[in-house]
């Protein structure tokens, strides 16, 4: 009895949060992923996305599979510094199986205010990030300027 009570807290939490836009698992798991980056863990930070993982960087040409992105990241893990995301808020979004999960969030970066989004895919009972986007943010009225800037 006890189990079963156990089992419908925990199924009622879950379907709350759900409900809520949130989702404990994952958004640990997203954090996970972005603190093996700024400890620079390149195995902690690379096994938590799929096979097929994409990354879009902020630069024009950063469109990455994810041996791609490791080449290119592997320098930067073996100096011991690799890059420090903090999110601030995320929201999460799921297909109607829970077994896909699209999100966005704010981030706190040294290029100051970004934002992310991703896609994470549950196989086999785990979750696995496959797609990132990372951009820049621009307040519209800066637009102008900015567009001046990248003529240069």
């Amino acid at each position: 009895m006890r189990f079963f009570l156990t089992f419908i807290i925990i199924f009622i939490f879950n379907q709350f949060m759900i409900s809520q836009n949130r989702m404990p698992v994952l958004d640990t798991l997203i954090d996970y992923w972005h603190l093996q980056a700024a400890k620079a863990n390149f195995d902690g930070y690379f096994n938590i996305t799929s096979d097929n993982f994409v990354f879009l960087g902020t630069a024009p040409g950063e469109r990455w599979n994810k041996k791609e992105f490791m080449n290119f990241s592997k320098p930067y893990f073996d100096k011991g510094k690799a890059w420090d995301f903090t999110s601030k808020n995320r929201n999460w979004i799921f297909s109607d199986d829970k077994e896909i999960a699209w999100f966005d969030e704010d981030l706190d970066t040294w290029m100051n205010t970004c934002r992310g989004s991703g896609i994470c895919i549950k196989n086999n009972g785990q979750w696995k990030l496959s797609y990132y986007n990372l951009t820049v943010l621009i307040e519209n009225e800066k637009i102008d300027a900015f567009i001046q800037l990248r003529k240069n």
